[in-house]
């Protein structure tokens, strides 16, 4: 081969996937240490000093937090270096390691399933902490909660209003939620790789730990020349250093109630994958696009199967492809931004984000249900025009009734994943559900919206206000409770083999699902246009 043939990239660049380097001296390392317990699950201990006191800097995150895919997930690059050896971290793992801490807490307990009685001082001491640690944990899922409620009416609303920049005639875009489902991905992947934002808050629990270590270690000599050596060795070995302190800060961020509302919360409802697969089926079935692109863009003209099939197949591939590498241009975002990027102090996101966040995010709720009960374009309201009639309000069908449902579509995300995704290691049961649920529900809610009227004229899904409704539910509850953020995230966390079986599975069971929904009702009676469109 000519020498000159070197410069073709084709033949000079590495390999798209390189192998995770299992004879590195590094992996023996950790093959051969005992299994470690999950990072959340070791950030709910060190919340307690080991005097007994507890830190009101610090958060007792609930043990099954730990079952959250946005915080078990290992980063989505993990080579931000680019050293030559690369090794790769997976969810399954993460899972199995959180299994064995069950099996351990249910090996530990009594044959009544209680742990045995104290003994002595110590055991004493722990009940003590164990009860100051349960107050910390209410006050903790309080603020993930009341975070989760704010960011999901944020990401509805950034979410509608990309739908409505982007549908315009001409748009090269056919999809509803394609800029959404992008702009998410990418959010996901830089909070998932970010070490900056949250950079502050670890420092005292560091410092905490390593002292604890050294205190623990007092009555024996070896054990504290053998962490003098480790210590060394640390110094010697600056990437390695750099790694466990890289790892130290990602399992500490992910015990902080604004990143698991920024991630689980925001990402997650501005993304949906109910409505991709809508949009999926409606390519199938050769209806209008969910946002027409131009006033009376249906055609009636109609396209053979091996046209719909194309389609849809056109807009899986875009989607999917197009979220993953939003996910790792997110990633590369925010290792480049590293040094760019403010930090949040820890006094303001501890002492002032959580605490109005609870005030905050209930007074938001309330305040759109009142907006959606007495809309501002109503009759007589402040921003309706003279000669104004019910039949011409908009707000509430596009916007209120949409922000009323999105929070309980989150909270209800939120707790089947930490309630089922620990359950099959490689298969994330709970993304999963609610994702297949919320595409189940959203089709049996289009159907009532495109209802074609009956003998007596009636509609199925009522009036103007049922219509309204019924979009409120699609694009608010069924948006949130369903994500794609989170879905691109576990597939690029998971081996190959389970990636490809879960991210398959998922696409063909929510969409025969909507095909057996949507489908009878569009080739049996027919549909018509919405009332509220």
């Amino acid at each position: 081969m000519p020498d000159d043939y070197l410069s073709l990239n084709e033949l000079a660049a590495p390999e798209p996937l390189q192998s995770s380097q299992q004879e590195t001296s590094q992996r023996r390392e950790a093959a051969e240490q005992p299994p470690k317990k999950n990072s959340s699950r070791r950030g709910s201990k060190d919340s307690v000093h080991h005097d007994g006191r507890e830190s009101s800097d610090l958060y007792d995150i609930p043990d099954d937090f730990a079952n959250l895919d946005e915080l078990a997930s290992p980063a989505p690059v993990q080579n931000p270096r680019e050293g030559h050896i690369y090794s790769q971290d997976f969810l399954e793992e993460e899972r199995s390691q959180e299994q064995d801490y069950e099996r351990d807490i249910e090996e530990g307990s009594g044959e009544n399933g209680h742990s045995r009685a104290p003994v002595d001082e110590a055991e004493s001491e722990a009940e003590t902490k164990t009860q100051i640690s349960r107050a910390s944990k209410f006050a903790t899922e309080l603020y993930v909660v009341s975070y989760l409620i704010t960011f999901s009416i944020l990401g509805t609303l950034a979410r509608l209003g990309l739908q409505a920049l982007t549908a315009y005639p001409g748009s090269p875009v056919m999809t509803s939620e394609l800029w959404a489902n992008f702009g998410g991905s990418i959010i996901m992947g830089f909070l998932s790789e970010d070490r900056k934002l949250f950079r502050g808050h670890g420092q005292d629990r560091n410092d905490e730990m390593d002292k604890s270590r050294r205190e623990e270690a007092d009555d024996s000599q070896e054990t504290v020349e053998t962490m003098v050596q480790n210590d060394n060795h640390s110094q010697e070995d600056p990437e390695k250093a750099s790694i466990e302190l890289r790892n130290r800060h990602n399992a500490m961020k992910k015990t902080i109630p604004l990143y698991i509302g920024l991630t689980t919360g925001f990402c997650g409802s501005l993304t949906s994958f109910s409505s991709f697969i809508r949009d999926v089926f409606l390519q199938l079935a050769n209806q209008p696009p969910a946002i027409p692109l131009r006033s009376g863009s249906v055609s009636d003209s109609s396209r053979n199967g091996g046209y719909s099939f194309m389609a849809v197949l056109a807009v899986i591939i875009l989607t999917v492809c197009l979220c993953l590498s939003g996910l790792k241009v997110g990633a590369h975002l925010g290792i480049a931004l590293e040094r760019l990027l403010p930090s949040f102090p820890k006094f303001l996101t501890r002492k002032v984000f959580d605490r109005c966040a609870v005030i905050f995010a209930w007074a938001l709720w309330i305040g759109a249900i009142v907006m959606a009960i007495w809309p501002p374009d109503r009759p007589s309201g402040p921003v309706a025009p003279p000669g104004m009639s019910w039949a011409q309000e908009i707000w509430r069908g596009r916007v209120l009734f949409s922000l009323v449902f999105a929070p309980l579509g989150c909270i209800l995300r939120f707790y089947a994943s930490i309630r089922l995704n620990s359950l099959i290691s490689s298969f994330p049961l709970g993304t999963f559900t609610v994702n297949i649920a919320g595409t189940v529900i959203l089709g049996i809610f289009w159907d009532l919206q495109h209802s074609p009227p009956g003998a007596g004229g009636g509609r199925v899904g009522g009036g103007l206000v049922g219509c309204q409704v019924l979009q409120g539910v699609q694009d608010g509850f069924c948006g949130c409770l369903t994500t794609i953020s989170t879905w691109v995230l576990e597939m690029t966390a998971l081996k190959r083999k389970h990636a490809y079986i879960y991210g398959g599975i998922s696409i063909s069971v929510a969409l025969v699902f909507l095909v057996v929904i949507m489908g009878s009702l569009v080739w049996s009676r027919g549909v018509s246009a919405a009332v509220c469109s």
